[in-house]
């Protein structure tokens, strides 16, 4: 018996891996983080699956549905939006698995700031103009942030700022991104609920970004993008395409 934690992918049902969805249509118990889950996805569940929406429970609660899927010795899909990697509460669930001798495998999925940059169409490493990305979120009804990873701090990098879980604390994010570093004509953009129906996009300055995000009434399930790269012309082609460089035929 295994525990499989897969990355579902942003939202649109074809964005699953091909390993992630063989190992949906075959597993006897699904379990699914919460409403952000599409359904044409959870159909790929066996017809006779027990499929399970973890929204509204504990993780006692959910450690429970596996322990007594892993007695029965059947297998269980533990489907994730976006990523296990990032922002998924995984990290606990393995805990517990480990201390319950219960396998488990990690599946990885499309994250939803790469699903949300190339509606965008763009690259958020460009040569010349930014070549480090940070992702981060803000506290809301959440976890405390680490010490040192405060907004001020983690713009003072600079490159191209990602932020998640962000929408609601519009409003006091611009600040504390211009304390640390951005100007208020940095570029910026918004998708919110990247690659399903209802998606929403915004492009805009920093100055502008509150006022526009308030107008269009994005609170939730959005990615946040701060950084020159969003406007890029005129840069330096990549080095790795170059004629100046040494190239090896593959044997």
């Amino acid at each position: 018996m295994t525990v499989y934690f897969i990355g579902a992918g942003p939202g649109a049902a074809d964005l699953i891996t091909v390993r992630g969805h063989r190992l949906l249509s075959r597993c006897a118990v699904c379990l699914y983080a919460g409403s952000i889950m599409p359904e044409d996805l959870l159909a790929v569940c066996p017809p006779d699956a027990k499929v399970v929406d973890t929204g509204p429970l504990t993780l006692d609660a959910i450690i429970s549905e596996i322990a007594q899927a892993h007695a029965a010795g059947l297998d269980v899909a533990r489907l994730h939006s976006g990523d296990p990697s990032i922002y998924s509460a995984v990290a606990e669930q393995c805990r517990r698995l480990e201390a319950l001798g219960i396998d488990f495998e990690m599946v990885p999925g499309v994250p939803a700031f790469a699903a949300a940059a190339a509606v965008l169409g763009r690259e958020l490493t460009v040569p010349g103009v930014a070549q480090t990305v940070t992702l981060t979120r803000v506290a809301t009804l959440s976890t405390a942030m680490p010490p040192g990873e405060d907004l001020a701090t983690l713009s003072s990098v600079g490159g191209t700022l990602v932020l998640h879980l962000a929408a609601a604390q519009i409003d006091a994010i611009v600040p504390q991104l211009l304390a640390g570093g951005y100007q208020p004509e940095t570029p910026c953009a918004v998708v919110a609920f990247a690659t399903w129906p209802q998606q929403q996009v915004l492009r805009c300055t920093l100055a502008e970004l509150a006022e526009q995000m308030n107008a269009a009434g994005i609170t939730r399930t959005a990615v946040i993008f701060v950084g020159d790269v969003l406007a890029a012309e005129g840069f330096t082609d990549s080095y790795l395409y170059s004629a100046g460089r040494a190239r090896r035929e593959r044997h």
